[in-house]
């Protein structure tokens, strides 16, 4: 991997391949990434450097000769590299709404609930079995036509994403024949037609979701009553994060499998997993989860296996998290929605790169973090946290925890490792550290202020 010389590289690196028909639309569109990623949370004229950059964004975002697709091709082939280097991926695929709070965007349409407005991004995410983040592999973003009278919407049926996003996820299998794709869902991606679809394909991609739908099998026998009454074939312990009031613990499952064949012409093949709660808390409802699978499981091996693979779907999970909260992209004051898709296309890359370091930061803690962050990134938080600048450069968990310092971490034993919001605030804080370092660099000339404060101390 290459040591980043200064602050933004990365960025030249991902989009090295740009392509959007003009090299100032290039330059446009990397100089906004840059902006974007040094102040997340900032609008869009925050995040510029003055009334000229800003209104340049907005023509950038607003060229209808532009399209998002094209911005993000060039990450899109880098994703791909890094999981080519891989045995086996994890493509995590859901779907999220954002809300536009009542905005007037040309072109937004109704959520959930149909007085609210916004869109939908359906995104398949990749991520090794260790939970590292590669990229974004493929995204859809559209928004919902209004209920006619009679209460039917039209336009594409949305589960059509679904079965989209596996047939380009098996695409990039036959693509990457010493790499093992497995395409990861939650409950939304129950979908016989999309289990049927792989099996036309031959199934180049293994597939794995959380069972929605008790299906019915031959007879009346019932798949999850099936897997159930089936022998334990092994455990699995885990420490489940707190969420919603809830604290952290730990949860043992017993672990059960079965192979059936669904009913129907197709006659899909596919294993179910139940990995079933034992000895939750009192008042507590035990952790179960059915997932159906086309690969076989017969072992405990195996069985852990698909759990620990589909518990890494939460990485996506914090992907949504860091896009909506950290680059706050419903708030985004644009006026359509094409607009709005172009500044995602950047946005997901930046949300990508903020879990990237938290997550590698936590399982690769002895990194060197020149790796990820440039050089006056690291001198400008040594400064921020008044620390003496190290003769060596510090492993990235220990620059992310001085980061996060700087963004409210406080890092005491029960604290644990940083979050996204702590770290994105840090970053912030750190860029203009890094912009304070250079302009010093360059040679600015600081006797004016020194005079003024001296005229002002007489």
């Amino acid at each position: 991997m290459k040591i980043r010389d200064d602050a933004g590289a990365w960025v030249d690196e991902e989009f090295e391949t740009l392509d959007l028909g003009d090299p100032r639309r290039d330059r446009r569109a990397k100089e906004l990434v840059k902006r974007f990623a040094s102040r997340p949370t900032a609008s869009i004229p925050g995040a510029c450097e003055g009334w000229a950059e800003t209104i340049a964004a907005y023509r950038f975002l607003g060229n209808e000769h532009i399209d998002w697709r094209d911005m993000m091709q060039p990450h899109w082939d880098r994703t791909t590299a890094r999981m080519g280097q891989l045995p086996v991926v994890l493509c995590i695929a859901d779907t999220t709404e954002l809300n536009f709070n009542g905005q007037d965007i040309e072109g937004a349409g109704p959520l959930s609930y149909e007085a609210q407005v916004g869109m939908y991004l359906h995104a398949t995410y990749a991520v090794t079995p260790d939970r590292e983040p590669l990229g974004v592999m493929n995204a859809w973003m559209w928004a919902r036509e209004p209920r006619d009278a009679n209460g039917r919407r039209g336009g594409v049926k949305e589960s059509v994403r679904w079965i989209e996003s596996y047939e380009i996820v098996a695409e990039q299998a036959r693509a990457l024949p010493d790499t093992r794709l497995v395409y990861v869902a939650d409950r939304e991606g129950d979908i016989a037609a999309l289990m049927q679809r792989a099996q036309e394909l031959g199934e180049p991609a293994d597939w794995l979701m959380r069972s929605q739908h008790n299906r019915a099998l031959k007879g009346e026998a019932s798949l999850w009553e099936t897997v159930h009454a089936s022998e334990v074939l092994g455990h699995i312990s885990f420490v489940l994060p707190g969420r919603s009031g809830q604290k952290a613990r730990e949860v043992r499952q017993e672990l059960r499998s079965q192979r059936v064949t669904l009913p129907g012409r197709a006659g899909v093949k596919l294993t179910c997993v139940e990995a079933y709660e034992v000895d939750a808390p009192a008042g507590v409802k035990p952790v179960i989860w059915r997932l159906v699978t086309n690969r076989e499981a017969g072992d405990a091996h195996a069985l852990n296996e698909l759990v620990d693979w589909y518990r890494a779907r939460w990485e996506i999970e914090m992907f949504f998290n860091v896009l909506k909260n950290a680059c706050r992209v419903e708030a985004l004051q644009l006026s359509q929605m094409e607009r709005v898709e172009k500044a995602l296309a950047l946005y997901m890359v930046v949300s990508w790169r903020i879990a990237r370091l938290i997550r590698v930061g936590r399982t690769c803690p002895e990194l060197d973090a020149s790796l990820f962050f440039a050089a006056d990134e690291i001198h400008g938080a040594h400064v921020l946290c008044k620390k003496a600048r190290p003769k060596k450069p510090p492993t990235l968990n220990q620059m992310i925890r001085m980061v996060a310092s700087l963004g409210g971490f406080l890092g005491r034993k029960s604290d644990g490792e940083p979050g996204a919001k702590t770290l994105w605030i840090g970053m912030q804080r750190v860029m203009d550290a890094v912009i304070t370092i250079q302009i010093l660099r360059d040679g600015y000339d600081t006797s004016v202020c020194a005079t003024r404060v001296a005229v002002r101390r007489t």
